[in-house]
């Protein structure tokens, strides 16, 4: 590993920190930041790349020291706003990472990750109607963004919205051909929508591109079953299983599989 400098300027140790965060190695990139700020600990910048660096690590309270730090120095730094936000929500405290998210906001009405990330955790509380709220409007000021147009379908999917939902994904699908979770969750949506037959081609073609994915193959087997082809939808139901112990526990509540609940075959796959 090749190091800048000497140590002396704290935008070296901060740069090699940044590579070091982009070849996925956070705990050298925390070291490098912790160098640049004994040379200037207001090193703002520095400051927030460790915050994320923190967060990568789930070290939670420790990014929103990092933040804080930042935060006396400016106080209107949106990005620092809701990336403590996010380190509250995964620390548990709901309430301080919303009006966070808030205050990053009132300070940039145009920040979109703030919207976006607080649409994300109205969804995990399960306040799916405000979920979408917040991720329109993210969407309205990044219109191109796949990521909130994307979460929106999750989430009108997860309450039976699957009209909508497919029209999300196919609309990324439309524009991004290769952007294979939409193109798989469009294929939940047809299979929601029974179209079985039509979900099972999209199938089939993320399984051409990777393989003998455990998750399309159970999703390919529900459609399987919708279509009544019974010995198809078990084998691949027996392949998806095998080493998913999370999809076993789907396979015994799913309602496409109440037509093989009593087969022997089935049974003996979900036990």
């Amino acid at each position: 590993m090749i190091f800048f400098g000497g140590g002396g300027n704290p935008d070296d140790f901060l740069h090699e920190g940044i590579e070091m965060i982009h070849r996925n190695q956070p705990k050298i990139a925390i070291s490098l930041f912790k160098k640049a700020l004994k040379i200037d600990p207001k090193h703002v910048e520095t400051l927030y790349n460790l915050g994320l660096a923190q967060n990568q690590l789930k070290k939670y309270q420790d990014a929103i020291t990092s933040f804080d730090k930042l935060l006396e120095i400016n106080p209107n730094d949106a990005a620092a706003l809701n990336n403590r936000a996010i380190a509250m929500a995964e620390s548990g405290d709901i309430d301080g990472a919303f009006e966070c998210y808030d205050k990053a906001i009132s300070v940039d009405s145009k920040y979109a990750p703030a919207y976006y990330n607080k649409g994300v955790l109205h969804d995990k509380i399960l306040e799916h109607d405000e979920a979408i709220k917040w991720l329109d409007e993210s969407i309205k000021i990044e219109p191109r963004k796949i990521n909130p147009r994307f979460y929106k379908g999750i989430v009108l999917g997860k309450i039976g919205k699957h009209e909508e939902a497919l029209n999300c994904f196919e609309n990324i699908c439309n524009s991004n051909p290769n952007h294979q979770d939409s193109q798989f969750h469009k294929g939940i949506e047809l299979t929601e929508l029974g179209k079985h037959e039509k979900a099972i081609k999209i199938f089939d073609k993320v399984l051409e591109k990777y393989g003998n994915n455990i998750n399309v193959l159970y999703a390919k087997a529900r459609s399987k079953a919708g279509l009544n082809q019974i010995n198809e939808a078990l084998e691949l139901l027996r392949i998806s299983v095998k080493n998913s112990k999370e999809i076993k526990e789907w396979a015994k509540r799913e309602k496409l599989f109440e037509v093989i609940y009593d087969d022997k075959r089935f049974q003996q796959i979900v036990k």
